[in-house]
Parts: structure tokens; C-alpha cells; sequence
């Protein structure tokens, strides 16, 4: 009775899992079904999928690819603008300042004579010594001329009287003849002329005396 009802169980045993299989084996091919279904729809769908919506659709994505890259392109041209024109302004800027400035250490340098040469007048003033405000001129002009040929290449042109007469460098008002000299010669002197590194600036402004035939 006893082996009977082990071998009912056993067999209880083995039809469950008969069952089991014949359920997976149901499963698996219900999958594989839906699969093969699925790629045939799938399929279908791109054979029946119309060439205009796909062709819209590129042609879709370039206008917003073409449209990004204009947007980009403007954004780089105004960035350029705007660093031109700050460039154009810190230019004129520059500019401005050199032209008003230009001068500053040329007035530093007559700065310290002009200083001199106040002195000299208020000293002069006080003491009633016009001799010593003579004296104090000369020595104010002497150290501006001298400043102003070693800082800034500005000579005068000797043109006092008996100086022979240069041309390129001096301007004659007026020709007078002359005994005892055999070239023409300055006779008077009356405005300085001067060099600005070797090159007249201004000539000088005299009156000329000729050897007299």
C-alpha cells in the first residue's frame, strides 16, 4: 500500500513538471511569435512610410541647422563690430591725449628758466638794479638756449653782422653795397633765425651788404 501511494506522488511529480515545460516551451514560442510579428510591422511600416514626410523632415533639420549657424555668424559679426569700433575709439583716444600732450616735457624743460627768469625781474624790481636785471636775463636766456639745443635739437642761425650771407638759411630784406669786403655779407640782423636738428625751422631775416663794384 505503501509503494502505491510513493509512486502516485511520483508520478504526481512528473506530470507537474511536464506541465511546467509544455508552459515554457508555449511561452517561449508565444515570444518568438510577437517578435517575427513585430519586425514585419516594423517593416511595413518603413515600406509604407511616405518618401515626402521623410524628405520634409531633412529638409526640416538643414533650415534649423542653417538657421543656428546664421544666428551664430551675426553673433560673431556684431562681436567684431563692437571690438572694431572699441578699438577706432581707444585709437582716437590715444591720438587725442599724444596731440595734447605732446609738448608737456618740451614746457617741463622751460619750466625751471621761466622760474629763473621771474626771479630776476622780482629781484631787480626790488633792488632798482637794472644792471643785475640785465645780468639775470642774459643768464635766464643763455640756460633756455641751452636746454632747449641739448633736450630738443633747437639751434639759432648765426646770423650777426659781418656773418657771410647763406641763402638756404637766411632771408635778405633789402641788398646794400659795401666798400672793402669781397662777399656778400650780413649788415644787420633783424629776426633770429633757427635749426631744429640740422633743419631750418625758420630763417633768419637780415639785411645783406654786396662788395661795391
Amino acid at each position: 500500500m505503501r509503494r502505491k501511494k510513493k509512486n502516485n506522488i511520483k508520478g504526481s511529480k512528473y506530470m507537474a513538471e511536464e506541465k511546467d515545460n509544455v508552459e515554457k516551451e508555449e511561452k517561449k514560442d508565444q515570444e518568438a511569435m510577437e517578435s517575427v510579428v513585430g519586425e514585419v510591422v516594423e517593416e511595413d511600416e518603413k515600406e509604407t512610410e511616405d518618401p515626402k514626410d521623410a524628405k520634409i523632415a531633412e529638409l526640416t533639420a538643414k533650415v534649423k541647422e542653417l538657421e543656428e549657424t546664421v544666428a551664430k555668424m551675426k553673433d560673431d559679426d556684431l562681436r567684431r563690430m563692437a571690438d572694431t569700433e572699441n578699438y577706432k575709439k581707444r585709437l582716437r583716444t590715444e591720438k587725442e591725449n599724444a596731440v595734447k600732450y605732446a609738448n608737456e616735457a618740451l614746457i617741463s624743460d622751460l619750466l625751471e628758466p621761466l622760474d629763473n627768469f621771474s626771479r630776476a625781474i622780482e629781484s631787480a624790481s626790488q633792488s632798482k638794479d637794472f644792471e643785475a636785471m640785465k645780468t639775470g636775463v642774459v643768464m635766464v636766456n643763455d640756460q633756455m638756449l641751452q636746454r632747449l639745443k641739448t633736450n630738443w635739437g633747437l639751434e639759432m642761425i648765426d646770423s650777426k653782422v659781418g656773418t657771410p650771407f647763406d641763402p638756404n638759411r637766411m632771408e635778405a630784406y633789402g641788398v646794400q653795397e659795401k666798400e672793402g669786403i669781397d662777399t656778400e655779407e650780413v649788415s644787420m640782423e633783424c629776426n633770429k633765425g633757427w635749426l631744429l636738428h640740422g633743419k631750418v625751422l625758420r630763417t633768419a631775416k637780415v639785411f645783406v651788404a654786396k662788395p661795391k663794384k
